[in-house]
């Protein structure tokens, strides 16, 4: 196989939103008696918010009927947070430009709702870049189910044995490789000595770290 395609997260490997996740999933439990943690809160990187939600309701025993409106109240404030703030990760423009410049077609695959993809894009500059926006905000599945990956690749007409994925979230990874994908991680610091990274094919402290010579030692 051949590294062909790239596919990249978008929230926590192109933008630095997590932070912006987390006050905005504080600021709308607060009121439910929801203590957030940012432990807590690392350890459901990469749900779907309706997922997340779910999770946190069913942990503190609150309504499910009133889970819908909480979603799209952390949607809501998440976006509006981005827009006036979102900042890019070290080293996206520079990846970017070097898989452009290898002639690696890119697509992006996140759990996030699609409207936020438009926000990300444009507030970065970055939408030139990509042949493919997907979202699994829609689909029966989100990660770590690889839906979200194939359907990107298949958008592409790209094999999933020919691409490689660009994570930072567990759920991620494990999606990336249940598509049968290539898969370079690059966790939050807190995170980084963990075993679980072993999976992936590739492990890197950020973005900049990621170079022609390294992409071309995926190819097997």
């Amino acid at each position: 196989m051949t590294i062909r395609t790239a596919i990249f997260d978008m929230d926590g490997v192109l933008i630095d939103s997590e932070p912006l996740w987390y006050e905005a999933a504080v600021e709308v439990f607060t009121p439910f008696g929801i203590t957030l943690t940012p432990a807590s809160y690392a350890s459901s990187i990469g749900l779907r918010t309706k997922e997340f939600v779910a999770w946190w309701f069913s942990l503190h025993g609150i309504d499910p009927g009133r889970s819908a409106a909480a979603e799209k109240d952390i949607n809501d404030v998440v976006v509006e947070k981005i827009r006036l703030k979102g900042e890019p990760l070290e080293g996206v423009y520079n990846s970017l430009d070097m898989l452009k410049l290898q002639g690696i077609n890119i697509g992006l695959a996140t759990s996030s709702p699609s409207r936020l993809i438009e926000v990300v894009v444009d507030k970065l500059g970055i939408r030139e870049y990509f042949s493919a926006l997907t979202s699994a905000e829609h689909l029966i599945y989100g990660k770590p189910h690889p839906q979200v990956y194939l359907d990107c690749a298949q958008a592409m007409n790209a094999r999933p044995v020919d691409c490689v994925c660009i994570e930072d979230s567990f759920y991620g990874m494990i999606a990336a490789k249940a598509a049968r994908m290539k898969c370079v991680v690059v966790p939050v610091q807190s995170m980084q000595n963990e075993l679980r990274w072993h999976a992936a094919d590739l492990q890197l402290t950020s973005l900049q770290g990621l170079t022609a010579e390294l992409l071309a030692q995926l190819n097997s």
